[in-house]
């Protein structure tokens, strides 16, 4: 948000507006005031950053009209509606149009502060939604496909602008969930291949002797079964990217004739003697270790070495957890435009579970996390804030973890204004800096 938020107080009584400025300001709220709707009406616009508090009766236009027009301009602006002891039917009318709550004279400063204090609440997080869905809309390039601010996903955005126009081979090493055909994707459309054909296969999701098939094609009676020709997926993807996802489950048979695929970029279609060329870049991800695996006679050395020119290591969100808060809004938008539900609000404890998770089942898992909030059912990462992997962090990561992430989110919300983080977070400016430096955060790139 641009500014602060603050309190529009519309009161036409000197000793009252004097009273509720009082109240306001001693409790640390900025706020300013007005003595008619008329006065008050033009500083409303759309995403005013604040609430309201008006008078029901006015000398001109009432307290009522302010309302209405308020939900007119914004239907998300919180109104407070002060009321005198007869005015409740009005008060109910006032609710009904849209106002927030309503005060009845006499009231207590605590009560004023009290009412004022969790309209602010709600209208920051409101501005703070219509403000990311503001950026997400505007994401760019990787920062829109690869979502995070964390040292490992920064990196991993430079090394794919780095090789997505070459036309080496590329295996990309990660944990189920981590996005492995993801940034299969973002290789093939930052490269010059974006074009033709990306062309995805699980070689863990079909028998041998289809696998066979898929990747290579046949010809009319190559088989029983067989009785047309057919275009393998690498000949499919001949002048893009074929992904093969989780390779290490590839039949060792299989293996070989892939080999000779990126030795000498030719095919042989199954039942046929004619080599066909083939211009097609392989990007091959795999969640184990293939030189482990070949130690151990169940993957070959040779077709591990050919692919190995380039790696991708994937972080897993444990190693990231910086990023779990950016990626929990993004997904809860998600949720909610595709679910049609209104935008859940996520509380410290829920997020705190969500920080000391051990992810196992990684993005994909908090994915799915986002849609039981949308979706308003019970999920057990926040209904139990185990570490399902066993891999809870200690209390000082934690704090660390979640310290990180409320500078980052602060930073967010001032655009990258120390000054005005420094005072929103309560600490010295040359305090927050330190911090910011500690945790590798910039300014500039908010």
């Amino acid at each position: 948000m641009s500014s602060p938020l603050h309190v529009l107080v519309i009161e036409d009584d000197p000793n009252v507006r004097l009273g509720c400025e009082q109240a306001l300001q001693l409790a640390g709220i900025t706020v300013d005031s007005v003595g008619s709707a008329e006065a008050g009406l033009p500083r409303l616009a759309p995403g005013f950053p604040g609430v309201v508090v008006t008078d029901m009766r006015l000398p001109g236009a009432d307290g009522l009209s302010v309302v209405r027009r308020a939900h007119e301009l914004d239907p998300d602006l919180p109104v407070i509606m002060i009321t005198g002891h007869g005015d409740v039917t009005l008060a109910v009318e006032a609710m009904r149009s849209g106002a927030y709550d309503f005060i009845q004279k006499p009231f207590t400063p605590d009560l004023l502060v009290e009412v004022v204090r969790r309209a602010l609440d709600k209208r920051g997080l409101a501005l703070e939604v219509v403000e990311l869905r503001r950026r997400l809309e505007q994401r760019e390039g990787l920062d829109a496909a690869l979502i995070g601010r964390s040292p490992q996903m920064e990196r991993l955005r430079r090394l794919i602008l780095d090789v997505a126009g070459q036309t080496v081979d590329v295996l990309i090493h990660g944990e189920t969930g981590t996005g492995k055909e993801l940034v299969a994707r973002c290789l093939h459309d930052r490269g010059p291949r974006r074009k033709a054909n990306f062309v995805a296969l699980n070689c863990g999701g079909l028998p041998d002797n289809l696998l066979d098939s898929e990747l290579f094609g046949h010809e009319a009676g190559a088989f029983t079964g067989a009785q047309k020709r057919r275009v393998g997926k690498i000949e499919h993807a001949s002048g893009g990217t074929l992904f093969l996802d989780e390779l290490e489950s590839m039949p060792m048979g299989v293996q070989i004739k892939l080999l000779r695929v990126l030795q000498e970029r030719v095919i042989e279609r199954l039942g046929s003697n004619q080599l066909l060329p083939v211009d097609t870049r392989v990007v091959a991800a795999t969640k184990d270790d293939l030189l482990e695996l070949a130690g151990q006679g169940k993957f070959r050395a040779d077709l591990y070495y050919r692919l190995n020119v380039v790696t991708i290591e994937l972080p897993p969100l444990r190693e990231r957890r910086e990023d779990i808060p950016l990626l929990l809004e993004y997904f809860l938008l998600q949720a909610a435009q595709r679910f049609e539900r209104p935008l859940p609000a996520v509380n410290p404890e829920q997020m705190n579970r969500l920080m000391a998770h051990g992810w196992p089942g990684n993005v994909r898992e908090l994915r799915n996390v986002a849609d039981c909030l949308v979706l308003g059912v019970a999920n057990a990462v926040l209904a139990t804030g185990g570490d399902a992997a066993g891999n809870a962090l200690s209390l000082s990561e934690q704090v660390e973890h979640f310290e990180r992430s409320l500078i980052d989110a602060e930073l967010r919300r001032q655009g990258g204004n120390l000054s005005r983080a420094a005072e929103a977070l309560h600490v010295a400016k040359t305090t927050l800096h330190d911090k910011i430096r500690k945790y590798g955060l910039g300014t500039r790139e908010f």
